[in-house]
């Protein structure tokens, strides 16, 4: 019935017994001894000391007996917490000398202390908790009958709750160069912004967003876009998600030649994240952005970011970042791609 079946069965009789553990019973009669993480939605997750974290139905346990205590959400949406056990197809919680059961089949979650505690956080988290980040470092230099220097920095933060989910990031590249005793920069760009989502039916969500460009070599002093639109979350597994959005944004565009530009746009994106596997992930965006005040242009946004963990605080990080404009000023080319590889940084609050 499951591929870990035979690996259970043999660690049941290897003659190691834990002191203390939580008790599972499959509907085929094998036994698990561990420890109840929680369960979630249709899966119970469930730590063995031989076979590490484990996955599976919630539909194939047939009996439960923990040692711990358990926080159990009943039919009702009452929170009841104390030590489970089970009886015919009634999960029982003993908490207080008190007793409170329902049909096993019918529990909405099961979760241990730390999950009881990640999910209490999360109902009315404040706004300075719950971020994740990355901090990207990147340093290049060419001494003898080169002289250059290349620094390259990233930034990305995102709060992410039950209800909606706040993301920031900066790209940066800086680069000189000397050639015949002169010293010139010959890189400079800064990207920029954030993004809102906020779900409001199922995979529905509501999105807005504000984004800053600065790039020196397409003469571009300042490119301000703020828009909104509509999302849907067309996939979500344990290792990807992928997500649609749409709308209208106004966007101005400042010129180190003087020239200003100013339109309404329509635009459409994707944003994905895949885990390629334990220690690497991928994340990918692109954006096209249409003029429809007078139809004079249109522009092309594309991020790849790839990330193989290194440490639990430190991984290595390759990102390509690419901006096409189809009416840059003139004598400047259409298209300026971003390359930076380094160090990644990473934090948690």
């Amino acid at each position: 019935m499951f591929s870990i079946q035979r690996a259970i069965t043999i660690a049941l009789f290897a003659g190691l017994p834990m002191l203390a553990a939580d008790h599972i019973t499959l509907n085929n009669g094998d036994t698990i001894t561990g420890t109840i993480v929680k369960k979630d939605g249709d899966k119970l997750i469930f730590k063995s000391e031989f076979l590490g974290e484990v996955t599976m139905p919630w539909t194939a346990v047939k009996s439960i007996k923990s040692d711990s205590e358990l926080t159990v959400v009943l039919p009702s949406g009452e929170s009841v917490k104390g030590k489970v056990e089970t009886e015919g197809d009634q999960l029982r919680v003993v908490a207080s000398g008190q007793t409170k059961a329902a049909p096993i089949a019918a529990v909405a979650a099961v979760r241990n202390d730390a999950e009881q505690h990640t999910f209490e956080r999360m109902q009315h988290p404040r706004f300075l908790e719950l971020w994740t980040g990355q901090v990207d470092l990147g340093l290049a230099l060419a001494r003898g009958n080169a002289r250059s220097a290349t620094l390259t920095t990233g930034f990305t933060a995102t709060r992410a709750t039950r209800n909606d989910k706040v993301a920031l990031y900066l790209n940066q590249i800086y680069a000189t160069a000397r050639v015949n005793n002169v010293t010139d920069t010959i890189a400079s760009a800064v990207r920029s912004g954030w993004k809102y989502n906020r779900n409001f039916d199922g995979r529905l969500f509501v999105t807005g967003f504000n984004d800053y460009e600065h790039d020196r070599f397409q003469n571009l002093n300042l490119r301000f876009v703020a828009g909104a639109g509509l999302g849907v979350r067309a996939a979500k597994t344990d290792r990807a998600q992928l997500d649609f959005d749409a709308g209208l944004d106004y966007q101005r565009e400042n010129f180190l030649n003087g020239l200003t530009r100013n339109s309404a746009e329509v635009n459409t994106g994707d944003n994905a994240v895949y885990q390629l596997s334990k220690f690497t992930s991928l994340s990918q965006s692109a954006r096209f952005f249409a003029k429809v005040t007078d139809g004079s242009g249109y522009r092309f946004n594309f991020d790849l970011s790839t990330t193989t963990v290194l440490r639990k605080w430190l991984g290595w990080n390759v990102t390509a970042s690419d901006r096409f404009l189809s009416n840059p000023v003139q004598g400047r080319q259409r298209n300026d791609l971003l390359v930076s590889t380094g160090f990644r940084l990473t934090f948690a609050r």
